[in-house]
């Protein structure tokens, strides 16, 4: 019996150490998993409403603008982490076609923009990005924050600070420390998680509009969570769509989806 006991005592020992040592590797190494930070392979062309927007010191990030009409609103997108400004060009013209402008906001380290990617560069960026649209004459209501992915906790967070008359949210979340604990059961993801995105704490004191679209076979941001966080907000509406997974919500339809979130971005319903 006292073998036994010692052996069990150095089994429980290693895994322990085990455990421990697989915490250390998630804390060390999560952001590199949370932006995978694709690059941009060349300069970013001018001529298609790209713009470089100075931040404090020698940084920068970049934008792409697509002006709307006079008096329209103005849709600010932050997009998710495997993609880039470069990626937006297609739901920016979608957008400009309708009759509503086109902001989106690229990420420190994404693109061409230096830097690393955190949860406060994030929002720095963003905040600057919104502060050029207001001295170009679009106030927040005629703004719309919009994000995917990633960029859902983004656009929560900004619209917390006051920014916008209405969101638009596809495939979010409700904390990217609920999607860890989705992903990895069996670690202690809440002490874990540095860049918390925590949409689902902020969204009862947002009263704006809120447009939510999730796959229904998304695997990575279960459809489950945007229901959860749709209930969070005072007044959101929430539209899954059917066979569509994490990375073809809004492809899977065609346009029909990017046409929904236009018409929302004009009328609010």
């Amino acid at each position: 019996m006292p073998r036994l006991r010692r052996m069990l005592t150095v089994l429980f020992s290693i895994f322990a150490i085990a455990y421990l040592g697989l915490c250390l590797v998630a804390f060390v190494f999560q952001r590199s998993l949370l932006y995978p930070a694709p690059k941009a392979p060349v300069p970013l062309p001018a001529s298609e409403g790209f713009r470089r927007l100075p931040l404090a010191g020698e940084s920068f990030v970049d934008l792409l603008h697509l002006p709307g009409p006079k008096g329209a609103p103005t849709v600010v997108h932050f997009h998710g982490n495997g993609e880039q400004l470069l990626n937006q060009l297609d739901l920016g013209a979608v957008m400009n076609q309708s009759g509503l402008g086109f902001m989106a906001v690229e990420y420190p380290g994404y693109g061409a923009s230096p830097g690393h990617p955190t949860e406060e560069g994030i929002y720095e960026a963003a905040e600057a990005a919104l502060a050029v649209l207001k001295a170009q004459g679009v106030p927040p209501e005629l703004t719309v924050l919009s994000g995917r992915s990633l960029g859902t906790g983004v656009a929560v967070e900004m619209a917390r600070r006051g920014h916008g008359a209405r969101i638009m949210l596809v495939a979010p979340y409700t904390s990217i420390a609920d999607v860890a604990g989705e992903m990895l059961p069996f670690l202690p993801a809440s002490l874990l998680v540095r860049d918390r995105f925590d949409s689902s704490a902020k969204a009862p004191d947002i009263g704006l509009p809120v447009l939510i679209i999730h796959g229904e076979e998304d695997t990575l941001i279960p459809v489950e969570l945007g229901r959860r966080l749709g209930t969070r907000f005072p007044r959101a509406i929430v539209e899954t769509v059917p066979g569509a997974g994490h990375n073809d919500v809004l492809e899977r339809s065609g346009l029909e989806r990017v046409l929904r979130m236009a018409a929302f971005a004009l009328t609010g319903a």
